[in-house]
């Protein structure tokens, strides 16, 4: 009887033994399949769409980050974020998670995010905008958003109605745009009243014994608002001293012969000496404005300005510039220059506002106070980040409004958000020598670019 419990006992023993191994082999051999699954998502696949398709893994941690929750409770798409993609790539960043507030988005330029589910915006950097490489097709839930502060010069085709109003949001020069750039070479009010570099009067005219009256420092010649025809001109009437590449006739010291030293203390230094510098663009476009105007305010120069035909709703003072446009002839504006050259009284009074330290443009103060971004100043975000969260918040708030079972609100960008008309060229005399030059090429560019707009027409696909 002893004999036989003993051996029932043994049985149950060997049973749980038995039991506990299976249990254990079982464990192994999960374990080794979850170990497996891993390396098999930490490869580095070759085939693009199993990259595509599989989770991004740079992207989880993001994910699992309490404080960037957004504060809602909710996110999009089971924790995540809405991708933000570079196409034509500006920041140069594979991926970064951006706060814009209350909101976050993901921004890469990363192309592998083309079709991934979560990616709400197409983010296109004017100057390397191209009608020939674009993520096509267009999704309805896919927003375009440009950002351009560049001349015409940099890529025509933008400022034709069929490339423009394929944006949902801009950022460009344009007072019209969803995030206006008009003053992005202007720091602030600050530089415009200081009298840090102002050159008194007297000491002017005792430095016209040696100096021309009027300063030009280009070195991007012959460009579409061919204001090199025009100085050439003026030169037959009035003495001008010209520093740059373009109708060079006086050299700089040899420690400012880089360009990159346009914007030194003793470039400045130079210039302010002079009464007058000739700030000619290098295109006429609506609120295409550029440091080329800025800079002789800030000197305490008169800017004799050529560029934007609305250039008076920006002047810090009705009388703070000598506008070309007000001129039928360089020889009309070389008389008027030559007047106030020889009247100190008339002179004064264009840079009388300067001295009392008064900007009586509320449209300049308010669009210098209003603007979300900073110019060089590192306490701001630049307007760079300002474009990417302007895009951000609006893709989020398209986001709550079809979480409350609301149609998203649409935008879109219209002629008004890049203008500048077809470039034209000078012709003072028919007697003057034809020159062949790049001059030619912007009208022949600007029609060209004109027709490959046209042709570009595409439906937008469901999603």
């Amino acid at each position: 009887m002893v004999r036989i419990q003993r051996g029932k006992l043994l049985a149950f023993c060997l049973c749980v033994m038995a039991t506990v191994f299976l249990l254990i082999t079982l464990q192994v051999v999960v374990e080794l399949g979850k170990f497996e699954g891993k390396k098999f998502k930490n490869s580095h696949l070759k085939d693009g769409r199993a990259e595509m398709e599989a989770e991004p893994l740079h992207l989880r941690p993001f994910f699992k980050r309490g404080g960037l929750t957004l504060n809602r409770k909710r996110t999009l798409a089971a924790d995540g974020f809405p991708i933000m993609l570079w196409w034509s790539p500006l920041t140069g960043e594979n991926g970064r998670l951006g706060q814009c507030g209350a909101d976050a988005c993901f921004f890469t330029i990363n192309r592998t995010y083309l079709h991934h589910h979560r990616t709400k915006a197409f983010l296109f950097y004017g100057t390397d905008f191209s009608i020939d490489s674009l993520p096509l097709p267009r999704k309805a839930h896919h927003d375009w958003a440009l950002f351009h502060e560049e001349s015409p010069k940099n890529n025509y085709k933008l400022f034709h109605q069929p490339v423009i109003t394929l944006f949902n949001y801009t950022a460009t020069f344009s007072r019209h745009s969803h995030l206006p750039l008009t003053t992005q070479y202007l720091e602030g009010t600050e530089v415009l009243t200081s009298l840090r570099y102002l050159v008194p009067l007297r000491s002017k005219n005792h430095l016209r014994k040696s100096l021309a009256p009027l300063v030009y420092v280009q070195s991007d010649c012959d460009p579409p608002s061919d204001r090199d025809t025009y100085v050439r001109e003026l030169m037959t009437y009035i003495e001008v001293d010209s520093y740059g590449e373009c109708l060079r006739n006086k050299p700089l010291p040899p420690r400012l012969s880089n360009p990159a030293s346009m914007d030194t203390d003793g470039f400045y230094r130079i210039l302010a000496q002079y009464k007058f510098i000739l700030a000619f663009e290098n295109a006429v476009c609506d609120d295409y404005i550029t440091e080329k105007f800025w800079r002789p305010l800030k000197l305490g120069v008169v800017p004799v300005y050529y560029g934007s035909p609305n250039i008076a709703d920006w002047l810090p003072s009705n009388r703070s510039a000598i506008l070309v446009s007000a001129f039928s002839h360089p020889r009309e504006l070389a008389s008027y220059i030559r007047a106030l050259d020889q009247d100190d009284r008339r002179y004064q009074a264009y840079i009388e506002w300067k001295l009392k330290g008064e900007i009586s443009n509320q449209r300049l103060l308010t669009a210098l106070r209003e603007r979300k971004w900073g110019v060089q100043d590192v306490k701001q975000d630049s307007h760079i980040d300002a474009f990417e969260c302007m895009v951000c918040s609006k893709v989020w708030d398209n986001i709550r409004l079809q979480e409350e079972g609301l149609p998203p609100k649409r935008w879109q960008a219209d002629v008004t958000h890049l203008s500048c008309p077809e470039p034209t060229v000078f012709a003072f005399s028919p007697l003057a020598p034809r020159r062949r030059s790049l001059r030619e090429m912007w009208i022949p560019s600007f029609q060209q670019s004109k027709k490959e707009a046209r042709a570009l027409s595409f439906p937008v696909s469901c999603p």
